[in-house]
């Protein structure tokens, strides 16, 4: 799926719309005071007299007016309507002074060029050419009425031709070149923002990396660790001021000078702490010839444990086949077997040899059947259980399929209802396997088991606990519990207890060990209760 940028909203065009905005505003208070000297101050004297003295008079003070109004309003309103706002009142107020004042008619015509390339500079394409055309209507139309209506004109027609012909090509140069403008600052912004995403991207991804991550600079401090590093590492010692890897970390800033060195890679383990596990650090400068160098801190835990499922995923597979290929040349012999017990002529010690034969028949059977649970492991099926009666039901239907003689299994809970989500036969066959080993190893020697089923509400989340009486199971033994294949029993496979995890995590549930105060061993079942946002993910995914 192709990567996805966020729309922006492009500001950099308007920013420097406005900064050239407030030249432009400056350029025409500028304007207005010169024509107030030309008519108010001593320069009055050194210019023709005004056709119209005192309409050349109010004309000055009102583009004085509005040219300041203009540039007060210019840092707070819109940069487009302040600039259609200003060059309107240019070319009104422009026309009327060179009316009034023909002799310096020439030399406002001549100023009013800025003011119309400005505002086709600034202004979008159609604004910008329909003020240039503004202007030259009004240029030629104010030579047209004091030619008709007047009668009187000191200016050749070829002037406001010449004019207008020079507002129309200034303003489609300057319309051009501030469309050309425009669409650059916004592709620089878009491109801007774009590499402000990656950026962004690039940082979440190395943060969410599994592999740690460091920066260190060529005097060894620390510049940038992720979250995986921090994992790994523990605090940083600061207690010097600074993140210095030496302090902090004092083997794998040997190992960083002594790659500097001679740049070969060393991939032995380095231990970082007692508490702390095993990483493997490779380096690589950021850039080259930089002193900066990124340092990949590669976990060993994560490397064993992809390994083991590795090894497990191909060990299932060839197990399913050898599975197989044993089932049928063992029920032949479980047949065979069957067949001499019926017979009359077994000698009672040979009748005893048939039994340790049928016997182990039936464990390599039990070893084929959890090979093959193991291997072709259907997914979960969740559905609504009440924990409760589940319980009651699943030990009477023990108690029945699995005679205990003198031993005890029970089921316990609250009197109401628990409701749970989870699949059902898998949910029988995680307790069978877990009643199965308390009523086998957990009793007291000599002593009847007791073992019970409990129901209960542990917070919000419902629980289901197989306890027994028995001596319980050492820390260093249930550390390695849930391992495959791990079994302290000369006549187990240790897969009972892994496919019981793996059939919970599949249900979006949990199953571990815990010691009771009392004495016994208890393990607990987790799962998530009714309404939970986990179970209403499984219910939707379902």
């Amino acid at each position: 799926m192709p990567l996805q940028i966020a729309p922006v909203e492009v500001s950099e065009a308007d920013r420097v719309l406005r900064r050239e905005l407030r030249l432009f505003n400056l350029y025409r208070v500028l304007e207005a005071l010169l024509l107030l000297l030309a008519v108010y101050g001593p320069v009055a004297a050194l210019v023709a007299e005004p056709r119209h003295a005192l309409f050349a008079r109010a004309v000055a003070i009102a583009y004085a007016f509005i040219a300041a109004v203009v540039f007060a309003l210019g840092r707070r309103g819109d940069p487009r309507t302040i600039t259609l706002i200003g060059i309107a009142s240019d070319l009104f107020f422009g026309v009327l002074a060179i009316h009034a004042t023909p002799g310096i008619g020439t030399g406002i015509a001549i100023m009013l060029m800025f003011n119309v390339g400005a505002a086709a500079l600034l202004l979008p394409t159609r604004f910008g050419l329909g003020m240039a055309a503004v202007a030259i209507a009004a240029v030629v139309g104010e030579h047209v009425w004091t030619v008709g209506v007047e009668e009187v004109t000191t200016r050749p027609m070829v002037e406001p031709v010449m004019f207008a012909i020079g507002y129309g090509a200034i303003g489609a140069l300057m319309s051009l070149l501030g469309r050309q403008m425009r669409a650059s600052y916004e592709l620089a912004e878009q491109r801007g923002a774009e590499a402000s995403h990656l950026s962004e991207i690039n940082e979440l991804i190395i943060r969410r990396l599994r592999t740690g991550v460091l920066l260190v600079d060529g005097g060894g401090r620390l510049r940038m660790a992720n979250e995986a590093a921090s994992v790994l590492l523990g605090e940083v010692d600061e207690a010097f001021g600074e993140r210095n890897l030496a302090v902090a970390m004092p083997v794998l800033a040997r190992r960083l000078e002594q790659w500097r060195i001679d740049g070969q890679p060393d991939d032995t383990p380095l231990p970082l702490g007692p508490d702390q596990t095993d990483v493997v650090p490779r380096f690589a400068r950021l850039l080259a010839g930089s002193d900066q160098t990124l340092i990949f801190l590669d976990d060993t835990s994560l490397a064993s444990r992809r390994a083991e499922s590795m090894t497990l995923a191909t060990l299932g597979r060839f197990s399913a086949s050898l599975a197989h290929e044993i089932r049928n040349p063992l029920a032949a012999i479980r047949y065979a077997v069957q067949l001499l017990e019926e017979s009359e002529d077994i000698r009672p010690a040979d009748r005893r040899l048939l039994e340790i034969v049928h016997q182990q028949c039936q464990r390599m059977n039990g070893i084929v059947e959890n090979v093959l649970g193991l291997a072709r492991r259907e997914p979960a099926k969740p559905e609504h259980v009440e924990l409760v009666s589940f319980a009651k039901r699943f030990v009477d239907d023990y108690l029945i399929s699995h005679p205990i003689e003198h031993d005890m299994l029970r089921a316990a809970g609250p009197n109401g209802a628990l409701p749970a989500l989870i699949d059902p036969r898998q949910l029988h066959q995680v307790l069978t396997v877990l009643v199965s080993n308390a009523l086998n190893y957990g009793r007291m020697p000599g002593e009847p088991a007791q073992v019970s089923v409990h129901v209960q509400l542990d917070g919000s989340m419902p629980t289901i606990e197989v306890r027994d009486r028995g001596p319980g199971i050492p820390d260093a033994v249930a550390s390695r519990l849930f391992r495959p294949f791990f079994t302290t029993s000369p006549h187990g496979t240790g897969l009972g207890l892994y496919i019981a995890r793996e059939l919970c995590r599949a249900n979006q549930a949990s199953l571990d060990y815990v010691p009771l105060p009392a004495g016994g061993g208890c393990f607990r079942i987790r799962l998530h209760a009714l309404g939970s946002a986990p179970v209403r993910d499984r219910i939707a995914a379902t």
